[in-house]
């Protein structure tokens, strides 16, 4: 087995693997590695923005309140504000990147207002923030030279670890396996220091808006690997997915509702201010229950956004890129109310870390949407999460710089890959149909609103689909697809122990069997695999 050396491994190619990876190569030899093509992530797919203090009439105070109001009391404050007060120097950095984000005339910061945010405080580039942030930080990580090497179409399949050398019963991390998704080929890399950024989660949910690389990898390989997971039961179902039989995951972004777009039925009735007195931008948590109480109640298939009031000439100009996507599916922003259904988006929970990406595993990291740092608590404010990877992401390249000697053995051998008797699969019907059964499971039993039945019929069924896809794993030679279902199966684990761990109700997580909430908020902690 081929084995490459890298002084640093990242695994993820959007904006806090993108932001930790060009910071590092400052220090050695970065290797990053991404399974599909380095555009391709959860980034390149954000529209709305970054949410940051801009202008003087805002603070850092006021959108540390906004945060911990919408995160429901299980934020932890000390994060938020290492997060929130950091916010201005990153977006100047990607400024000088490349990222040009939307001026008015006067050259002031165009600002949107997503749900929770009482002043207008969002960052963007039109409507395609995420896509203008990948572009700009891919070509400079490109223009890094040899330190900075991208390997696209590079599978991760599970990380090497080793006995910590300096804590007793503990683990470190000294690199990963990894498969070429072109030849099928798998190869080892050595790294003392391994930084996970390969995104969220949705696509364990059968509807999400979230990218097909969503799979969860880096969350199922750490707690594979020993590491701790945290909060998995808070997943976030953004309010507003496009309803459409043949769209497959179009996302209309919350800037809608901030532009002045309400919610209403068919008859063009609004309907939030019954939930909350902030209506249509009440936080996503509460909009989106708000939507499947109204559908379940009235059976009805999907609600509508009306944001016809604004005008032809604002809307085109506002959301160029919405409006053409909507208008390819045949309904006009500026005419038609919009069907929206809610839809998982993002994923709350993740590998435990500090702010700087560090895990209970020596040499291992998380960041972005992999990690749980106690930015989102139980449901994160929008637009949160572009601001939580840029910052995470240089926080963790700068820790691991002054750090060096914190990392795994770097004399650590990485044993070749064992196929055993694996042989190639003549059963590719039977990673269709887990599949579909993993993600048909969680949409049915653990959605928006939970009960513990529900739940424990999701358990059941989990169990018996993660014991056939292990048997599959080591019975047939592994694919993109089989790593894939593997992951998902097992983060669909975490999440389902996780919500039946939590006897509340608290921001995402919502149960009819406990509708209350508790007094005191706590994590929610599942040990790595193997770990009592």
């Amino acid at each position: 087995m081929k084995t490459l050396d890298c002084d640093y491994l990242v695994i993820g190619s959007g904006l806090a693997g993108l932001s930790a990876a060009s910071r590092l190569a400052a220090s050695g030899n970065v290797l990053l590695v991404t399974k599909r093509d380095a555009a391709e992530s959860n980034t390149n797919y954000a529209q709305g923005g970054v949410s940051c203090v801009t202008l003087p009439e805002d603070s850092f105070d006021r959108h540390v309140a906004d945060t911990l109001d919408a995160g429901a009391g299980l934020c932890d404050e000390s994060v938020v504000r290492a997060i929130v007060e950091a916010g201005p120097a990153r977006m100047e950095e990607l400024r000088q990147a490349g990222v040009s984000f939307d001026t008015r005339p006067d050259g002031t910061p165009d600002l949107g207002r997503e749900g929770g945010h009482t002043v207008r405080r969002v960052l963007h580039s039109g409507d395609i923030t995420g896509r203008e942030i990948e572009r700009a930080l891919l070509a400079d990580a490109r223009r890094r030279g040899p330190r900075l090497r991208i390997l696209e179409n590079a599978h991760a399949i599970d990380l090497v670890t080793v006995p910590d050398p300096v804590r007793a019963g503990a683990r470190a991390c000294v690199g990963a396996y990894v498969l070429d998704a072109v030849t099928g080929g798998i190869f080892g890399v050595r790294a003392p220091h391994v930084v996970l950024a390969t995104g969220g989660a949705g696509k364990v949910y059968l509807y999400t808006c979230n990218p097909d690389v969503a799979t969860a990898g880096g969350i199922a390989m750490a707690w594979r690997a020993g590491a701790d997971i945290r909060n998995m039961e808070f997943f976030q179902f953004h309010p507003t997915c496009l309803y459409h039989p043949e769209a497959k995951n179009f996302l209309v972004s919350e800037a809608v509702r901030g532009e002045g777009a309400n919610l209403v039925d068919a008859a063009g009735v609004p309907f939030m201010h019954r939930y909350d007195p902030r209506g249509p931008l009440a936080p996503r948590d509460i909009v989106a229950r708000a939507i499947d109480h109204e559908m379940k109640t009235r059976g009805l298939p999907c609600m509508y956004l009306d944001i016809r009031h604004r005008g032809e000439k604002f809307i085109r100009s506002r959301f160029p890129n919405i409006d053409a996507e909507l208008r390819r599916w045949g309904v006009d922003m500026a005419r038609d109310l919009v069907p929206v259904v809610p839809a998982a988006h993002y994923c709350c929970g993740g590998v435990a870390t500090t702010v700087e990406g560090r895990t209970n595993v020596r040499g291992l990291y998380a960041v972005g949407e992999t990690a749980n740092t106690g930015l989102h608590g139980a449901n994160r404010l929008a637009s949160n999460s572009l601001l939580e990877a840029a910052v995470c992401g240089a926080k963790c390249a700068d820790w691991i710089a002054a750090n060096p000697n914190a990392g795994g053995p770097r004399d650590a051998v990485i044993p070749p890959w064992d196929s055993g008797p694996a042989v190639p699969s003549d059963e590719l019907v039977v990673v269709t149909h887990n599949w579909d059964e993993v993600r048909t499971c969680m949409w049915d039993y653990v959605g928006i609103v939970r009960t513990d039945k529900r739940l424990e019929r999701a358990l059941h069924r989990i169990e018996n689909l993660r014991r056939e896809i292990r048997q599959y794993y080591f019975d047939y030679f592994v694919t993109s697809d089989v790593l894939e279902l593997r992951n998902i199966a097992d983060a669909a684990w975490l999440i389902v122990r996780s919500a039946m761990a939590r006897r509340e109700s608290r921001g995402l997580h919502f149960s009819l069997d406990c509708p209350d909430r508790l007094p005191e908020a706590r994590d929610t902690v599942i040990h790595g695999f193997g770990r009592p």
